[in-house]
């Protein structure tokens, strides 16, 4: 029975321990950019469940067995991560391609707007960790009301957050994009924007926790298809509200985020009314009194979405200065790394897909006691990864020019898409290289290196750097392009290192 109490099976270690298992999933939201992915991830959790047999045999509690085809396994294991990423790249992309047949000054706007938008989904994208370590804990324990209580006790403090994240947009729009040096012209066109789609953090919140719960009980199919709606939706309401199709009135900029409202409407009205069909894990179905259990759980849940939260921030932030240096070059600058982040997306898909597998074998080889065998299958899954970058490198740099005036028809912008747009093609190896480590490490229980290396790389690298461009030797855009590069090479640099050395084996080995 659910007394509100503490429960002693949420120990710090183990708790924290299946936080870090979550942690694998949200950790490279949208890296290198710091935009989070759609809901539609989940389905990764359940292929990479399906396509591999992780810890010991639940008949024989004997380890499990490695897969003698490797490849095929990492194989298995990326495909389904990339297929979730591809969906949601490509509602960022026919958002941008929609904004791009309007101006330059437009695409700056959702450029700005979208700084705060990746900081703030991150934030509560990171919250779901807890959601998903304690729920599943919980289930695997045989205590539902205890899974209802963290269930709701997320709830609680998602939707907390999001509330605040919306007042503070509503109170000072203009302070926020004041923050990143935005021009007069592009503040008044923006604010509208960032309300809207800013204003949708709470329906955001609650979706994103039911979806969380949703995993933690291994529905991952729902969340899959009601994020494929949602993308239909927006995809269809962009076109008629941006342009006026059909006779309805043309509100360009405005209209995206009405888009972006209905869209997330929908999708949290289909949350709603799955949790509430017939057949529904009875796990997912609220009632007061956990809500008020929950009060007993709340402070775990903050701690564990700390360590999250603060990663998100440390990457977000540093995106955004750099966005607000590049500020100088002024709104063509801003439009073409705005369009160009959005295209070159789907090159890093492979990345993040690669990242999932890695960090599943490594640590299905280290639980077996191989740390060899974890060793060989995270360097595959970085050959595999930097062998299709190249490849999507090298497509994207070839056809770069098609590519920019496919999603913009103003010259000043292309003119500054197209060189960004190849100095990315070129970081497309060191992209697949830093992603596929950084999961290996997580996979092997190390969450600190991938910290420690996005944090020089952006804060002693990238950000300086580009000051150093803008402000001190005024060179023009494309140094601030190469400080892309430098920031990858150093990341790159540093997990390589890091893992080559193996102290990661010893350490877990210690402590099994």
């Amino acid at each position: 029975m659910d007394d509100g109490k503490p429960d002693e099976s949420y120990s710090d270690e183990a708790v924290e321990a299946a936080a870090d298992e979550v942690l694998e999933d949200v950790a490279e939201l949208g890296d290198p950019e710091g935009a989070p992915a759609l809901p539609s991830a989940a389905l990764a959790a359940a292929a990479a469940a399906a396509a591999t047999a992780t810890g010991p045999d639940a008949a024989t509690d004997e380890p499990a067995v490695v897969s003698t085809q490797p490849e095929r396994e990492i194989w298995g294991l990326a495909w389904p991560v990339i297929l979730s990423q591809v969906l949601a790249s490509a509602v960022s992309l026919v958002d941008i391609a929609m904004v791009g047949r309007l101006t330059r000054e437009a695409v700056a706007a959702v450029g700005y707007t979208t700084q705060y938008v990746w900081l703030t989904q991150s934030v509560i994208f990171s919250i779901g960790i807890a959601c998903v370590a304690m729920m599943s804990r919980a289930v695997g324990a045989g205590e539902p009301d205890r899974a209802r209580s963290a269930f709701a006790a997320t709830l609680v403090v998602a939707l907390t957050i999001a509330l605040a994240i919306t007042g503070v947009a509503f109170a000072a729009p203009e302070f926020l994009l004041g923050l990143l040096d935005a021009q007069p012209e592009i503040v008044e066109l923006a604010v509208p924007y960032l309300l809207l789609v800013v204003g949708t953090t709470p329906l955001l919140a609650v979706s994103l926790t039911i979806e969380s719960a949703m995993r933690a009980v291994k529905d991952t199919r729902t969340p899959m298809i009601i994020a494929a709606s949602i993308t239909v939706v927006k995809t269809v309401l962009n076109g008629l509200l941006i342009f006026g199709l059909f006779g309805f009135p043309r509100l360009e900029l405005v209209g995206a985020g009405i888009a972006t409202v209905v869209s997330l409407v929908l999708g949290l009205v289909l949350f709603v009314a799955a949790v509430l069909r017939k057949g529904t894990d009875p796990v997912l179905r609220l009632r007061p009194r956990h809500f008020i259990a929950a009060r007993a759980v709340l402070p775990q849940v903050v701690r564990i979405s700390l360590p999250a939260v603060g990663e998100r921030v440390l990457m977000n932030s540093a995106m955004m200065t750099y966005f607000t240096l590049l500020g100088t070059y002024g709104s063509a600058a801003i439009a073409a790394y705005t369009i160009g982040i959005r295209i070159l997306s789907f090159t890093w898909i492979p990345g993040v897909g690669f990242s999932v597998a890695s960090s599943t074998l490594v640590g299905q080889s280290l639980g077996a006691s191989r740390p060899e065998d974890a060793a060989r299958a995270g360097w595959r899954a970085v050959r595999m990864a930097v062998q299709v970058s190249i490849v999507l490198g090298v497509i994207f740099a070839i056809g770069r020019e098609p590519l920019a005036r496919a999603f913009s028809v103003d010259e000043g912008v292309i003119t500054e898409l197209i060189p960004f747009m190849l100095l990315l093609a070129l970081s497309q190896p060191l992209l697949g290289l830093h992603f596929t480590l950084a999961g290996a490490l997580r996979g092997a229980g190390d969450t600190m290196t991938p910290l420690i290396a996005a944090g020089i790389g952006n804060w002693v690298f990238r950000v300086p750097l580009a000051y150093l461009v803008t402000r001190v030797f005024e060179l023009p855009v494309i140094w601030v392009w190469w400080c892309l590069v430098f920031d990858h090479v150093a990341r790159g640099t540093i997990l390589a290192i890091v893992f080559r050395r193996g102290r990661w084996k010893e350490r877990l080995g210690a402590e099994v």
